[in-house]
């Protein structure tokens, strides 16, 4: 694909929230392990783009609006000296970016970009892992283990002080929230009846949705909108995490955290984080309020180390 003397120069667009991110990163995986020397680049969100490097599985991440991406969704747009060197420079672009009308596929074809791999961000029918992955065949790669959490640098991998477990109340959705009554619930009862020590994880949209939050939280440890590869590296040291259908949950699994996803209205066939510590809970009827604490409970201790297990 590149020129023999030099490594292999690849783009990668793509935006969307945590989640949709994180779940796009085993293609950027495949990609590396494909071509180890290459020099892979991100563009995105700077909040979750930044995964990439920090998983070194992107030399370099920009920000969409960095990139002035937006300007290309317009037909016949003025291509700008600048950017037609930059994009022209890549050896190939996958880009995961909404473009049904393919207006921005035409502009990078106009900028010079040799091979151009159009996805759409869309998930359907396949799991999103699965469906970020299969553009990737068009290159040769048909990578078989989408299971395996990432490896994470050691440099950035913590050890806790004592045992701890990870509580993430928050999602996209209501709809998509167990209860934060019942979390509160599970949180007193491991810290009475456990040596772990429950941690809360929120951010700003868990403080929008609860008015209460801080009050409710009182006397608990918290963790409150850390940056996601900060959030990454404190997850490789949790015993376990508890969490919704959320971007956080997929990181969980990402770092190889013993995860426990609780879905409700949405499809785990399509979105529940992978990994051979994970498991997934479906609510009854797909409500989350009939999700018994107890229930909850059970596939906890199923999920702890055997030594922390027997306390529960």
């Amino acid at each position: 694909m590149a020129d023999p003397v030099r490594p292999a120069r690849l783009l990668v667009l793509r935006g969307g929230a945590v989640g949709d991110f994180i779940v796009t990163l085993p293609a950027l995986h495949a990609l590396r392990q494909r071509w180890p020397d290459a020099h892979l680049e991100v563009i995105g969100y700077p909040h979750v783009a930044r995964l990439a490097t920090w998983f070194s599985l992107a030399n370099r991440a920009r920000s969409l609006d960095e990139a002035r991406i937006a300007r290309y969704f317009a037909e016949n747009a003025r291509i700008h000296d600048e950017d037609q060197a930059y994009f022209a420079s890549f050896d190939a672009v996958i880009n995961y970016l909404h473009d049904p009308q393919q207006i921005l596929a035409g502009n990078l074809k106009r900028c010079g970009v040799k091979v151009h791999l159009p996805a759409s961000p869309l998930v359907t029918t396949t799991h999103a892992i699965d469906h970020f992955l299969a553009p990737l065949t068009s290159l040769a790669i048909y990578p078989d283990d989408h299971a395996s959490p990432l490896t994470v640098p050691a440099h950035h991998r913590r050890t806790a002080d004592k045992p701890w477990i990870a509580l993430h109340p928050g999602s996209g959705g209501t709809k998509k929230c167990w209860p934060l009554a019942h979390y509160l619930a599970l949180a007193r009862r491991l810290a009475a009846e456990t040596p772990l020590t429950p941690v809360f994880i929120t951010g700003d949209a868990e403080r929008e949705r609860y008015s209460d939050l801080d009050h409710a939280l009182a006397g608990f440890t918290r963790l409150h909108h850390p940056p996601l590869d900060e959030l990454a590296a404190e997850l490789t040291s949790a015993s376990a995490y508890l969490g919704n259908d959320a971007g956080i949950t997929h990181l969980a699994a990402t770092v190889g955290t013993p995860t426990l996803a609780l879905f409700g209205p949405t499809n785990p066939s399509l979105w529940a984080p992978r990994g051979p510590r994970v498991h997934v809970l479906t609510a009854p009827g797909g409500d989350l309020h009939h999700l018994a604490i107890e229930t909850v409970w059970s596939a906890l201790e199923a999920l702890l180390p055997p030594s922390q297990r027997k306390q529960l």
